[in-house]
Order: structure tokens, then C-alpha cells, then sequence
């Protein structure tokens, strides 16, 4: 790989953040998007001497006008991107569905399958065009099987996710790209936080972090060319 250019979604929190932080330590051009600019300029600051690695575009990735804007300000800053890390990802409360509204559902999907699609669509053109690059999406055990926990717009919006890295697979390996689904269980994320029932310390200790799941990415990444790992499934130990 002669250059060295990622686009983490999510980025301001989470896996998107710790992916991000790795990737910048690791002397990628990284450009963090998320919607929210201050939560960005906070990766920003835990980057420390990485910081000038990092490009802060805010950018709601369920709005395909935003993401074409975005992906024309990051390939004019970095030329090309080897690396897309779809990270961002929502869930709300009310999530059951004797009590899903179709705002909530489809803010979900937004966030967490028309964003990454958009996204792909985005960066895959000019992939194409150099015959390589990478694409992680941080999808979810809730992707694999349906569970109360998760509610149905996630799960839905998470099995799509990983039909799009399938997709990507299926028709981008004899250009050069390569995808990988990574299937998390429980992870101490800010996403906790919108669980009906958050929960509490003790067993927020017995989670992942964010910097393992991170690290799944890193392996996807960083992989020679010739080999893909198209699916990875971590659970807390």
C-alpha cells in the first residue's frame, strides 16, 4: 500500500474513536467523521502528538447529500483513501416492537446501514480505480441473531450491514477491494447508555473496550492484500 488514508465513522466516541486513535499512532491519515464537531475535536485532543494525523469533517452520514459533500472534501485533501471504517452506529430505548416508532426506526437505519452503504458508495469509485482498498464495518452479534436486547431496527439494520460487506465481497474481490464484518458482543460503549436498562459498573467491567474491537479492525487492515478476513466474531471472554 503506497499510501495511508482512512475515513472512520463514528469517530467521536466508542470504536470509531479508538479505531481512529490506532490508525493515527500508527501514521494513517485518518479523516473522523460524526456529527457531532466537539465530540470530534475530543479525538483530536486524545491523539496527543497524532493530532496532526487527523482531518475533523462533521458529516451525518444518513444524509447522502452530506456524505457526497464529505467525500469530495476528504479526496481533495488526501487524493485517494485506502481504508473506510463504518463505526457509527445508534440504538434508542424504546426499541421493542410494541413500542418502536417509525422515527426511531428510521433514524436507526440511518445511522447504522443507509450510512454505511452511502459511505462505500462514496469511497468505492475511486478504489476501483487503483485496484485496492478496505472496508470495515463494525456490525454486532446482534447482526448474526435476533435478541429482546437489541430490539428490531437494530437487528435489522446490523444483518443488512453485513449483507453489505457480503455484497462488497461478491463483487469488488476482482477489483482489488476487500471487505470484513465484525461481529462485537457486548462492548462498555457511550451506546450503553440508551440500553431500556443501562447497565451498571459491574457489569460494565465484564464488557470489551472499545481499543479490542479496535484492534479486530487493525488485523482486517492490515492484512496483505492477497488475504481478506471477511468475518469476525469476538464476545467477551
Amino acid at each position: 500500500m503506497t499510501s495511508k488514508n482512512a475515513v472512520v465513522t463514528g469517530a467521536g466516541s466508542g470504536v470509531g474513536q479508538a479505531t481512529a486513535l490506532k490508525l493515527a499512532a500508527l501514521g494513517w491519515k485518518v479523516a473522523i467523521l460524526g456529527r457531532r464537531e466537539a465530540a470530534l475535536d475530543t479525538t483530536v485532543k486524545l491523539a496527543k502528538k497524532h493530532a496532526k494525523q487527523l482531518l475533523v469533517v462533521p458529516c451525518d452520514i444518513g444524509d447522502v447529500q452530506q456524505v457526497a459533500a464529505m467525500a469530495k472534501s476528504v479526496l481533495a485533501k488526501f487524493k485517494t483513501v485506502d481504508v473506510l471504517v463504518n463505526a457509527a452506529g445508534t440504538n434508542i430505548p424504546r426499541r421493542s416492537l410494541a413500542e418502536l416508532s417509525l422515527e426511531d426506526y428510521h433514524a436507526v437505519m440511518d445511522a447504522n446501514l443507509h450510512g454505511s452503504y452511502y459511505c462505500a458508495q462514496a469511497f468505492l469509485p475511486q478504489m476501483r480505480a487503483r485496484k485496492t482498498g478496505t472496508i470495515v464495518n463494525i456490525v454486532s452479534e446482534a447482526g448474526l441473531k435476533a435478541s429482546p436486547k437489541s430490539g428490531p431496527s437494530y437487528v435489522l439494520s446490523k444483518f443488512g450491514q453485513a449483507g453489505l460487506t457480503q455484497c462488497i465481497n461478491a463483487e469488488e474481490r476482482v477489483n482489488g477491494i476487500r471487505a470484513c464484518s465484525i461481529f462485537p458482543g457486548d462492548i462498555d460503549t457511550p451506546l450503553l447508555n440508551k440500553r431500556p436498562i443501562v447497565p451498571d459498573a459491574a457489569a460494565r467491567a465484564r464488557m470489551m473496550k472499545a481499543e479490542d474491537i479496535a484492534d479486530c479492525a487493525l488485523l482486517a487492515i492490515n492484512l496483505p492484500p492477497r488475504a481478506v478476513v471477511e468475518e469476525i466474531l469476538v464476545r467477551p471472554g
